[in-house]
């Protein structure tokens, strides 16, 4: 993820009524949750001080008990939710992403098309040359370059990594039996870079290049996306409309009883595109302290409202009515104080 950032917003009229929460995690989320802060402040005089300091860091200071909230693009494992020192954590989505696979070939007139193996075969280094004859296959008529592939991958633990793998390690034996899912990974290939902007940056330099960003990352900075085709068989470009048609799928089979760690890479669906995620909001069940305890839920439940309407415009795809509704009752089951 990118440096780490803090953000607060202070409506000092309200201040004197009002409550400090901290947060920490995806730099991913952090332009919508720094957007609900802004206004949740206005409107309620609640401060959240949000750091981006990526998935990782957001998991560890939440089980530590150094923040009120954590933020995180990856589920927390079993093992971490053991580990956790507060008791049991709830993860509650709060919005979707892609991640887009973007490339340095300029002489390409249209979108490169590629599957979930491939790419998988590419970040193994298995494939190597761009006119390999597997992508070939997928692109007739194109004239690809008989140039080496360079892979740019994440140096930092990123929840865009967790994505991106679990998509792989979802259609690719392969890649699951050697590599895996995970946020720190041990790449095969490549060259690492820290953040999205350090992928872009590498891949903008090297003719050749392929890498993975956010959606919205790289819409703002008008980098190429590959077609990606679905578990239907089409060819979807990573957009708000795609993400939400991924999500869709799987939500409406979401038994009442799920903890939301739930993945929905490789969606059924024609209009799905395959690299999509949540995004979520990690915190104790129990909240010992029982008035930032409940600005806390109140946080979230406005988020999962109003704050949702902020999502198109800042490149998100927001959640189904149905899941924030189920949401709604898993934040009933928070309790505090004692």
């Amino acid at each position: 993820m990118a440096a780490a950032t803090a953000i607060t917003f202070v409506a000092p009229t309200l201040h004197a009524q009002g409550v400090d929460l901290t947060g920490a995690g995806s730099s991913f989320a952090y332009p919508i949750y720094s957007a609900w802060a802004a206004q949740y402040a206005q409107k309620t005089g609640v401060h959240v001080n949000y750091q981006s300091i990526g998935s990782s860091g957001g998991i560890r200071q939440l089980s530590e008990g150094l923040v009120d909230f954590g933020a995180t693009d990856g589920p927390m494992t079993d093992q971490q939710l053991a580990g956790a020192k507060g008791g049991p954590i709830l993860h509650i989505p709060t919005v979707m992403g892609g991640v887009s696979i973007t490339y340095n070939l300029p002489e390409l007139k249209r979108p490169l098309r590629l599957t979930g193996p491939v790419l998988a075969d590419i970040f193994l280094g298995t494939i190597t040359k761009w006119n390999d004859r597997r992508i070939a296959a997928l692109n007739p008529g194109v004239a690809l370059p008989s140039q080496d592939i360079l892979v740019v991958h994440r140096s930092d633990g990123s929840g865009t990594s967790y994505i991106f793998t679990d998509y792989l390690s979802t259609v690719s034996p392969q890649w699951l039996s050697k590599v895996g899912r995970g946020q720190s990974l041990n790449w095969p290939v490549g060259l690492g870079a820290k953040g999205s902007e350090g992928v872009a940056g590498q891949i903008k330099q090297m003719p050749g290049a392929i890498g993975y960003v956010e959606l919205s990352y790289a819409t703002h900075n008008n980098l190429p996306s590959a077609l990606i085709q679905n578990a239907a068989g089409a060819w979807v470009t990573p957009t708000l409309a795609s993400v939400t048609a991924a999500a869709s799928g799987v939500v409406a089979k979401l038994p009442a009883n799920s903890d939301y760690r739930i993945s929905i890479v490789n969606a059924p669906g024609r209009e799905a595109y395959p690299i999509s995620s949540f995004t979520w909001i990690i915190l104790y069940q129990h909240q010992k302290d029982a008035t930032k305890g409940k600005a806390l839920v109140n946080f979230i439940r406005w988020g999962l409202t109003d704050g949702e309407k902020m999502a198109g415009g800042l490149d998100y795809a927001p959640l189904p009515s149905k899941l924030v509704n189920m949401l709604q009752k898993r934040l009933n089951t928070v309790t505090y104080g004692g």
